[in-house]
């Protein structure tokens, strides 16, 4: 999904950007070989993006959800969202890194039914998350919890709504280009919706 009005703001590499912008895009490139669209474009504003990278940061270290979970999570947010970019990233993450079933990533992306009941509960979880903004019934809690999941991983997951909503909506403004590297896990938001 892409913001009607596409802002003009130059993507910046580290040598243009200012001192904390700067920092953020010289360690991503220090960890991950790359300085990824997304953080280019963000580094126009350095708040936005130190507050993005220190939240994701957080959410991947301080969860108590497994690389495979916080996927889960950070997809079921990016496509509620419509995030072109970050479904196409996280995807690639959930294939590369996370330990993801292909089926589940698909699952999310395609908007069906996903195979796991456990990873089902946490995406239909979050996704209520965003679709009720931060406002569950009990209904929906209780089969959270009942999933095996926690009352504090629900604040967990409002971190992860948190920092997703700062990339998703950037991503729209920016109409970020997805970077090469998550090419193959291209999403299109037109991908077909359960019923």
């Amino acid at each position: 999904m892409q913001a009607e009005y596409k802002l003009t703001l130059p993507a910046l590499g580290p040598e243009q950007a200012e001192p904390l912008a700067m920092n953020r895009l010289e360690e991503a490139l220090d960890k991950l070989g790359f300085v990824p669209n997304m953080y280019s474009v963000m580094a126009n504003s350095p708040g936005l993006l130190d507050t993005y990278i220190h939240g994701y940061d957080r959410f991947r270290a301080l969860s108590g959800f497994s690389p495979a979970e916080q996927e889960v999570v950070l997809l079921a947010i990016s496509r509620e969202n419509g995030c072109t970019y970050c479904v196409a990233a996280h995807s690639f993450l959930a294939d590369k890194m996370s330990g993801v079933p292909a089926a589940v990533t698909d699952a999310i992306r395609d908007g069906r039914p996903i195979p796991d009941a456990r990873l089902a509960a946490l995406h239909d979880f979050t996704r209520t998350m965003v679709v009720k903004r931060g406002l569950p019934d009990a209904a929906d809690v209780g089969a959270f919890l009942a999933a095996g999941y926690s009352e504090r991983q629900i604040l967990e997951i409002v971190l992860a709504v948190a920092v997703k909503t700062i990339s998703n909506y950037a991503n729209h403004l920016f109409h970020t280009p997805v970077d090469r590297m998550f090419a193959g896990r291209a999403w299109s938001d037109a991908a077909p919706v359960a019923a």
